[in-house]
């Protein structure tokens, strides 16, 4: 598949069957994560694996949005080790999570597992259930499984603003 009807195709998977992610295919999507770009390569990305049934049951605890999958990866950054730009102290860290969770999903889609993007969780919660460290910030988490037969993308998945309104050239003008 190439990459632009990969991305045609991806959509936010909210219902997923009971069968578990194989170790292989988990393994796949973390060499994924590790091979993203991310500010002078320092890679601080930091991935929890969530998938015992223990696990799980915690996650419930931190997110109304974990959709019964059967696995998620919470995408994390650690503070100490992002770049931060020179000028205004800005980390790298949010957007080096956020490319690392987008070519984890990007994956996913390739092999055939289905994913979320869910940001709307309790990171005191989550900091708690899963003995985050205090440098690490959650970013992303990616609840994941094989897609339902019924699963299907939202509504508005292919409603898109002209190009127009969000591509400009040399000027804001």
């Amino acid at each position: 598949m190439d990459f632009i009807k990969l991305a045609e195709d991806r959509y936010s998977v909210r219902k997923f069957d009971s069968r578990t992610i194989e170790a292989d295919v988990i393994e796949r999507l973390l060499h994924a994560a590790h091979m993203a770009p991310t500010a002078c390569n320092y890679q601080p990305q930091r991935i929890l694996v969530v998938e015992s049934a223990e696990a799980i049951e915690k996650l419930k605890g931190c997110t109304r949005c974990h959709f019964d999958a059967p696995c998620a990866m919470l995408v994390c950054f650690s503070k100490d080790e992002c770049w931060k730009r020179k000028y205004d102290g800005a980390e790298s860290g949010w957007v080096d999570a956020s490319i690392v969770a987008t070519h984890i999903m990007m994956a996913a889609k390739s092999l055939g597992i289905g994913t979320t993007w869910v940001m709307h969780f309790d990171p005191l919660k989550m900091r708690e259930a899963f003995n985050i460290p205090e440098g690490v910030v959650p970013v992303a988490l990616l609840p994941m499984g094989y897609p339902a037969e019924d699963a299907e993308p939202l509504a508005l998945h292919t409603t898109y603003r002209n190009m127009e309104e969000v591509v400009k050239y040399n000027s804001f003008k």
